[in-house]
């Protein structure tokens, strides 16, 4: 019986649910699996370390490209998975476009009397992260009483969750595919410094030493695996209903 096959992926609902339709592949051909999460860095070290065989997925360039580059020469870039890139989230509904339309919005009324000065994002790796904090301090918002806060995936969308039941005006700093976009319509907040990064590859990422395990077949499988942003904002629905 060969080894099973260590599947990594970042410590985050929607990297678990592409991480599942990868394992899903691989059994079909007759593999055991095992999962393993960590936050940004840690799970693209733990790549780099060989202590998993594949990581789903690396967001490149904008997002992942600086932690995937050390250990190029180890990996290969199998198949994009979806397309994410990254939003601040200026709307529940109940938030008048007309009032919050652009981050510049936010300087001026109604927002600086309505919208709570707390920006709560998720762990500091990540490039909503990153963006976001670069976001306070290009556009003078800090001056204006807002603050950019990492934590948890549930300090971030509890919160958001809770704004739309108790209709609070937040800002939201997120990404597609996401599953609140499968449960509610966010509206993306116009950036014009452009200081959210691109459009990124969400891309499966196999060691070359893991390949002859792996196999032929299933590689070839898995080069044509393509899940899509609305299905897998579906799919991190479905696995945090489940949770």
């Amino acid at each position: 019986m060969t080894d099973p096959i260590r599947i990594g992926h970042i410590a985050l609902s929607c990297h678990e649910a592409s991480a599942w339709e990868v394992a899903r592949i691989l059994e079909s051909h007759g593999h055991d699996v095992t999962f393993t999460s960590a936050p940004h860095e840690a799970a693209f070290a733990m790549l780099g370390r060989g202590e998993i065989d594949i990581l789903a997925s690396a967001w490149l360039p904008s997002s992942h490209e600086a932690y995937l580059a050390p250990m190029l020469h180890d990996v290969d870039k199998i198949t994009v998975l979806y397309e994410p890139y990254c939003i601040w989230g200026g709307g529940p509904d109940h938030v008048p476009e007309s009032a919050v339309a652009s981050v510049t919005d936010l300087l001026r009324e109604p927002a600086l009397s309505k919208m709570e000065p707390l920006i709560q994002g998720i762990n500091p790796g990540a490039g909503i992260s990153r963006f976001s904090a670069e976001i306070i301090k290009q556009y003078g918002l800090g001056a204006a009483g807002y603050v950019f806060r990492t934590g948890s995936e549930a300090e971030c969308f509890d919160r958001y969750e809770a704004a739309v039941a108790e209709g609070r005006w937040v800002v939201v700093p997120l990404w597609h595919p996401q599953f609140l976009h499968h449960r509610y319509r966010i509206r993306a907040l116009k950036e014009p410094k452009g200081l959210l990064g691109t459009r990124d590859d969400a891309t499966l990422v196999v060691r070359k030493d893991a390949r002859p395990r792996i196999g032929a077949a299933a590689l070839k499988d898995l080069s044509q695996l393509y899940i899509g942003n609305p299905r897998l904002s579906e799919l991190e629905d479905e696995l945090r209903r489940r949770a």
